[in-house]
């Protein structure tokens, strides 16, 4: 039940509308319900929009570097950074499952996806991850095969420039990816601006080996690109964590205590039993008990959890929905319910 929805039954019961609105406002008492306004979704819609944007612009400036990168590889027939250009190029394409999920987090829930689509930003992140992972066996594989069988690198001053111009590319994007995908909360695109960061390790690779190369280290390709698959091993780990935390329902126990807190300054809480928050996509979803005195009305209760609700939503960043139940402070807590429902059906009509 929303605020549009109360002005609704207002308008459309002109004789007992008074009358109609508290038995609506009546039947939600003392049980859990959720006040979701246009307010509260228009930022949600607006982070996945600055999510897309922060793709598209990565994928542009992906795209210059990939271009970049394949000039000099024409001129400099260098076999090492036509694979690094092509690694580059197929790692930006990560970013498509990542914009698809966006897109389809935006979609309305449904009767079968009640919660909506924001878990498919949550695949993305999985798909994310697996390719990190296959970029860090890729590097170790071809630094491994170089390190066995030695080439000689040529054209060094434009290898090393293409290197360089790699690593810029990729580290912008990663920065910009990963300052987006914080500030709204996408797990998902945090993964890909770590990813794009070891493809600018991968590039760096090749500067370094180059300048091994220019001083006659024949050895210096291969482990460098071993190194460097160390360094992508470590970055593997970092998005791995923030994906499985998302995937787990982990939030930050700082937000639970925002929370809680913002709670219990509301008049006429007595008590919070208890708060679970989730993610849903880069969107918090917010469940709450309250202990209130068993005196009150229905009505008294009902207007304590909905500004319980109100308040919540706007103390605790990128959280657009929340459901709060009240409990009378003689039956405190969750474990009282399956006693009282024996007790009410046990008593005789």
């Amino acid at each position: 039940m929303d605020d549009q929805e109360h002005g609704h039954d207002h308008d459309h019961h002109p004789g007992g509308g008074h009358l109609a609105s508290w038995w609506h406002r009546l039947r939600h008492v003392l049980m859990p319900h959720s006040h979701d306004s246009r307010a509260k979704v228009d930022p949600a819609l607006e982070s996945s929009r600055e999510g897309l944007r922060a793709l598209w612009i990565s994928l542009v400036g992906l795209g210059i570097t990939a271009v970049a990168q394949a000039v000099i590889v024409v001129l400099s027939g260098s076999v090492a950074l036509l694979g690094d250009t092509l690694h580059n190029v197929a790692d930006a394409l990560t970013a498509v499952p990542l914009g698809i999920a966006f897109l389809l987090g935006r979609r309305a829930a449904t009767r079968a996806y009640t919660y909506g689509y924001g878990r498919a930003e949550d695949i993305a992140g999985i798909i994310i991850v697996v390719v990190i992972a296959a970029s860090a066996v890729a590097a170790a594989w071809t630094a491994g095969t170089r390190l066995l069988h030695p080439a000689e690198v040529t054209h060094l001053p434009w290898v090393a420039a293409a290197g360089l111009v790699g690593f810029i590319g990729n580290e912008l994007v990663a920065r910009y990816r990963i300052r987006v995908g914080r500030r709204i909360g996408s797990a998902a695109l945090v993964a890909d601006g770590l990813h794009a960061r070891t493809d600018g390790y991968t590039s760096l690779a090749v500067l370094a080996a180059a300048g091994g190369a220019a001083l006659g280290w024949h050895w210096a390709d291969p482990v460098v690109g071993l190194v460097i698959a160390v360094a992508i091993a470590f970055v593997l780990k970092d998005a791995a964590r923030e994906v499985y935390r998302r995937l787990m329902d982990a939030v930050d126990p700082a937000i639970v205590d925002q929370a809680e807190t913002t709670l219990r300054t509301i008049d006429g809480v007595r008590d919070v039993a208890a708060v679970r928050m989730r993610w849903i996509g880069h969107r918090l979803h917010a469940e709450a008990e309250l202990v209130v005195d068993a005196r009150l009305s229905l009505v008294a209760a009902h207007e304590i959890a909905a500004d319980a609700e109100h308040q919540l939503t706007h103390a605790v960043p990128r959280l657009t929905s929340a459901t709060v139940h009240t409990d009378p402070d003689s039956h405190p807590g969750g474990h009282h319910h399956t006693d009282l429902s024996h007790q009410r059906r046990q008593r005789p009509s």
